[in-house]
């Protein structure tokens, strides 16, 4: 007997900013500016999940987690990068994006209260870049009308790591 399986979705690793927990400066000190938060690139033909997890904001405040999440993605383009859904699981935030114009990068600025009323506001890069359109290492290359380019022995030429 043919008995369906339930799908169980879980957000990919690949694609997670974790928050710095909030680290006190001493009174005097100079503090130093804050590495940009960055996703890695995706391609405009891409929709994947990206996570932002603030689980080391919250450290010690057991039971404080995402209570609401507002998304802002700036340049708002024609055929820029669209927020297809959002979703929280706990400190972490789950937004799938798709879309965005190749040669950009994208600021997705959150806003999240917790359910302990704590607020925080930050901001991730993400650039969108043609990956489909890369040739890897070990690619044949191709000339203008989409034939083989050979050496004088009828090798085919490829891209040299």
């Amino acid at each position: 007997m043919l008995t369906a399986a339930p799908h169980v979705w879980r957000p990919s690793n690949a694609r997670v900013v974790l928050l710095d927990s909030f680290v006190p400066v001493p009174r005097g000190a100079a503090s130093i500016a804050a590495v940009p938060l960055s996703w890695p690139a995706k391609d405009p033909a891409d929709i994947l999940d990206y996570q932002f997890d603030i689980s080391r904001a919250v450290i010690g405040n057991e039971g404080d987690g995402i209570a609401t999440l507002d998304v802002v993605i700036f340049p708002n383009l024609v055929d820029g990068l669209a927020l297809i859904s959002a979703s929280v699981d706990g400190t972490c935030a789950v937004l799938w994006l798709g879309g965005g114009q190749a040669g950009t990068i994208y600021s997705v600025t959150l806003s999240i209260v917790t359910t302990n009323g704590r607020g925080l506001t930050r901001t991730v890069r993400l650039p969108v870049l043609a990956l489909s359109a890369l040739q890897l290492p070990g690619a044949v290359l191709l000339d203008e009308s989409g034939d083989n380019l050979t050496d004088q022995n009828g090798n085919p030429l490829t891209l040299v790591p």
